[in-house]
């Protein structure tokens, strides 16, 4: 009977640390389709009469660069584009700054600029939609989970998930294209969707790889933009460090 017992707890430990394991490799990723899911589960309730959702989508660029965008939606007053973040703590951001800030506590954490991220999907959706110039892009940031969004300088929309359904209903513009160009539009993003399982094993491999080199540059205060030396400059919010090649290149990274 003892060593039954002994067995059965050998086995539970083991599952229990091998589950450990896993969530704390994968928690990114848990975190961010749970963010993901709590948005298209409110994208759901726009009328589908007036609104067409695409959730996860894959596309090339016209460099040939892979571009994975949060959620689409698609209507009569504009195509929708909007990028996910589910985080905590306080939020910190400017449009023109490479990256966004999160404190929790004393903490301070940086993370990609989700305006700029969202944009280089807004520009990838141009190069395949091209026949329709009448049609508005509207990119918008979402923050889902707990975040407190304290100090965000942005033209782009920054809101916190439970706003975006009544900012898409909304949204203070004209019709720019009729519902018939709305259903084309959602066939060919569809259709443009990658669902190869392995192109998108190597669209997020080729994503850490970029993060890690870009962060491995700033460590060594060099430009990830251009190469150039990073040099610690006074401005009127304090100190940060600039691009030696400024103007040309105007990077900019917090002190």
């Amino acid at each position: 009977m003892n060593i039954f017992l002994i067995v059965v707890c050998a086995i539970l430990g083991i599952t229990f640390f091998s589950l450990i394991i896993f969530l704390g490799l994968n928690a990114t990723k848990i975190k961010g389709w749970f963010g993901e899911k709590n948005i298209s589960n409110r994208l759901e309730k726009l009328d589908a009469n007036k609104y067409i959702t695409l959730n996860d989508i894959l596309i090339k660029n016209e460099k040939g660069n892979t571009s994975q965008i949060d959620h689409l939606v698609v209507s009569v007053y504009g195509l929708f584009v909007i990028e996910t973040k589910n985080y905590k703590g306080w939020i910190f951001g400017n449009e023109k700054a490479e990256k966004w800030s999160q404190v929790i506590y004393r903490q301070k954490n940086f993370f990609r600029n989700p305006v700029k991220q969202n944009w280089s999907h807004v520009y990838a959706l141009k190069s395949i939609l091209k026949d329709y110039s009448n049609l508005r892009y509207v990119p918008v940031v979402v923050f889902a989970g707990s975040a407190v969004l304290k100090q965000i300088v942005s033209n782009v929309p920054v809101i916190y998930d439970y706003e975006i359904t009544n900012f898409i209903r909304e949204y203070p513009v004209e019709r720019s294209i009729s519902f018939e160009d709305v259903q084309k539009i959602a066939s060919i993003l569809q259709n443009e969707n990658i669902e190869d399982k392995e192109i998108r094993k190597r669209h997020v491999s080729n994503i850490h790889k970029t993060v890690v080199e870009r962060r491995v540059k700033m460590e060594n205060l060099i430009c990830p933009r251009c190469n150039g030396e990073l040099k610690l400059r006074n401005g009127k919010n304090g100190k940060f460090y600039g691009c030696s090649n400024y103007p040309r290149c105007r990077f900019t990274m917090p002190y």
